[in-house]
């Protein structure tokens, strides 16, 4: 009983609050037409392909305009690194850091309308079976590329809003 008459002022509430959101308008949005009008440029490597491919994947899900309005341009920084030892100086466990750097250019222009970063890592542990870490290094990519990816359109996102309404 109680929780049917505090939703409606939860509701009531978060209305008053000033939170819009970003995607609103749906696929027809100003937010999701921007982005729906981004192109991916190629990118090295097996990081590169993965990272890439996750941008594509999440892009190509808003519905752009006329083609191509802004040209994302990523450079990838994969790093992985020993850090735990057992006393034979063996390394028990690895961090892998994916980190990007990416602009945002328009076409029209040239003009680099954003440069920002972003990145994560995971942590691997290494075992006897140098298969079984490979397969581990392997995995963590993947994970991180979709990470990054997700940091890349929401940054992007939050800054097609930013300019469509400023």
């Amino acid at each position: 009983m109680k929780f049917r008459l505090l939703l409606p002022i939860a509701l009531v509430s978060l209305t008053a609050c000033g939170l819009r959101p970003v995607y609103g308008g749906g696929g027809h949005g100003a937010v999701a037409q921007a982005l729906g009008n981004v192109e991916v440029a190629p990118i090295e490597g097996k990081a590169g392909w993965l990272m890439r491919n996750a941008l594509n994947d999440r892009l190509s899900a808003m519905q752009g305009g006329s083609g191509p309005r802004y040209r994302l341009v990523v450079k990838l920084d994969d790093d992985i690194s020993g850090f735990g030892l057992r006393a034979d100086a063996a390394v028990t466990r690895e961090r892998r850091t994916l980190r990007a750097r990416y602009q945002l250019v328009d076409e029209a222009t040239g003009a680099q309308i954003l440069d920002d970063t972003a990145g994560s890592d995971a942590g691997i542990d290494v075992t006897s079976s140098e298969y079984a870490t490979i397969a581990a290094e392997d995995t963590a990519l993947e994970r991180l590329s979709q990470t990054v990816a997700d940091q890349i359109v929401t940054r992007l996102a939050l800054f097609s809003r930013k300019a469509a309404n400023p």
